[in-house]
């Protein structure tokens, strides 16, 4: 057996498969959808999604199913911005509106439109069941044939079709984009099911499995973004990338974990410690104790209305940059990248004009699970490459890494 540290370093190291001209990959662009229906405190959803996810830890949250394996899979939804994509199912294909998510692995239909079976479906008998943070389904597996895009067609993909759903809103299913093992035990015949990154490799319709992320602020004119699924898209990157292997550290191993230390200025408020990245969470949260200095540093107060903590335009003016170091690389958020876009203050109940920031405390002390969750208003920042072939993470600085749009 390969030492795992070796085997790492093996991974790490293998010749960049990337090319501008690869035709072994492909893009799926994804929308924004903007959440009004009136959540007044986004912090206690993220929380709840940190509580869920780490519980793992805690319990291992371990539930039998009928082939004796057992469950693993907890997630849930960003509260406040959704990015979905349009996807086929069936032949022709039937789209439904999916969110797009890295914190589970199940991809699954139902919730809105009728799923509706076709000459290339096949029922497998298994009965799905997926719990999240604030929500969950549960239904049945089909095989089917799955169309992203016309280059991107996935035959005998495995789709749950929802016959039941709660905490489900404003979309048909979720597209699953996060590690394998997550749908361990969650397909009632099967002890684990192949994600469509699995499928879209192991079908050579992709070269290496490869998931590449851009966002756009939420506050951008065309707030959209794409996912590129083989590769990465370097027209909207304006650095080289880094790459670092994924952390060992659980709970975060389970997931898209990596290391990294946090700095406010030139003060260390985090030192080097497992987190994940994860498009699910709406803020970036970080360990209570490290939360607590951040606040004493920037002067801060507590918005008991949106739960987000708030600053004068004085102190703005003074924040200084708020750096992530991985993998030997500082990553920079600049003050505007650590506020919450101020023309969308009305979804967090906050008050017009007024100033919140977007770090918030993940509701336990460093050491005890997660010590952070790099959430979406990080990832509107950077490029992220989710790299399977090589259990690693890819991140570069991108066109809207110092955007001043909120």
């Amino acid at each position: 057996m390969i030492p795992k540290v070796l085997l790492s370093f093996l991974l790490l190291n293998l010749p960049a498969l990337h090319a501008s001209g690869d035709a072994s990959r492909g893009t799926l662009k994804i929308s924004t959808k903007i959440n009004t229906t009136g959540f007044s405190n986004l912090v206690d959803k993220d929380r709840a999604r940190a509580h869920a996810l780490t519980q793992l830890h805690h319990l291992r949250e371990r539930t039998t199913t009928s082939s004796g394996t057992s469950r693993r899979s907890l997630s849930a939804m960003n509260a406040a911005v959704f990015y979905t994509a349009e996807i086929g199912v069936g032949t022709p294909p039937t789209y439904h509106t999916l969110l797009i998510d890295t914190g589970s692995s199940n991809t699954w239909v139902g919730a809105t439109t009728q799923y509706s079976p076709t000459n290339s479906s096949i029922d497998t008998g298994g009965i799905v069941t997926v719990p999240y943070g604030s929500g969950a389904f549960s239904g049945t597996e089909w095989l089917d044939t799955v169309t992203l895009t016309p280059d991107l067609v996935i035959q005998h993909q495995s789709i749950g079709v929802a016959h039941w759903t709660v905490g489900i809103e404003d979309f048909d299913g979720i597209l699953g984009l996060g590690p394998v093992d997550l749908t361990m035990g969650t397909v009632s015949n099967a002890l684990e099911v192949p994600t469509v990154t699995d499928n879209l490799y192991n079908q050579r319709t992709i070269s290496q499995e490869v998931l590449g992320v851009f966002f756009s602020p939420a506050s951008e004119s065309s707030n959209n973004g794409e996912l590129m699924f083989g590769g990465y898209d370097s027209s909207v990157t304006t650095s080289s990338v880094n790459y670092v292997p994924l952390t060992t550290t659980f709970p975060a191993s389970e997931f898209w974990g990596i290391d990294q230390s946090i700095s406010y200025g030139s003060t260390t408020i985090l030192s080097s410690t497992a987190g994940i990245v994860d498009t699910g969470t709406t803020f970036i949260l970080i360990a209570t104790d490290a939360f607590q200095r951040y606040q004493s540093l920037t002067g801060a107060t507590l918005d008991s209305t949106s739960g987000l903590l708030t600053i004068t335009s004085s102190q703005y003016a003074n924040l200084q940059t708020l750096s992530f170091n991985i993998g030997g690389t500082s990553y920079d958020l600049i003050p505007n990248a650590q506020i919450w876009p101020r023309s969308l203050n009305y979804i967090i109940g906050g008050t017009p004009g007024s100033i919140y920031l977007v770090v918030n405390d993940i509701g336990f002390p460093d050491g005890l699970a997660f010590d952070f969750i790099n959430g979406y208003t990080f990832l509107e920042r950077f490029y992220s490459i989710f790299d399977t072939s090589r259990q690693r993470f890819g991140i570069a600085n991108m066109i809207y890494t110092n955007s001043n749009t909120n």
